[in-house]
């Protein structure tokens, strides 16, 4: 695939804004909380209405999955992004119906691995806005990348 990114490519300070937005619908929040979180705030308006959230509200994994889609379609790992563990996950503010999503990532920090030579381990922060620039989540994790001439 062309474009891919190895270990070498990916340094701290690099930003990797998404390439496409995200827009939310209410039958993806309610068929994603009736598969996944069926909660009453995530399923129904008028519940919604009366909840903490005062509306229908994503459930937060929603988000981070529509974030996982974002992520890797602009940051393109040789061979995918291979998930090292998640160090924070932090909803900011809940995503309701029509709300547009776009990420902006920064590489934080690259490492050879220890256990796999092959690979470096990359530690990058995502944060997700909606279409009124307010931040709806943030998250550092941390992913495999492949060396491109491995030792």
């Amino acid at each position: 695939m062309a474009n891919e990114l190895y270990f070498e490519d990916l340094h701290p300070g690099v930003l990797f804004p998404s390439l496409s937005n995200y827009k939310v619908t209410a039958d993806e929040i309610k068929e994603f909380a009736e598969r996944y979180d069926p909660q009453p705030f995530h399923l129904d308006e008028a519940a919604g209405e009366s909840s903490f959230f005062k509306g229908l509200a994503a459930s937060g994994w929603l988000t981070a999955a529509i974030v996982m889609r974002l992520r890797v379609q602009s940051i393109r790992i040789a061979g995918g992004m291979i998930g090292a563990g998640v160090e924070e996950m932090r909803w900011m503010q809940p995503v309701r119906p029509n709300d547009v999503l776009r990420t902006e990532a920064e590489i934080l920090s690259v490492r050879p691995s220890a256990s796999r030579p092959s690979f470096g381990v990359v530690r990058s922060r995502t944060v997700v806005y909606n279409q009124r620039n307010e931040i709806v989540m943030r998250s550092v994790v941390n992913f495999l990348a492949p060396l491109r001439k491995p030792a």
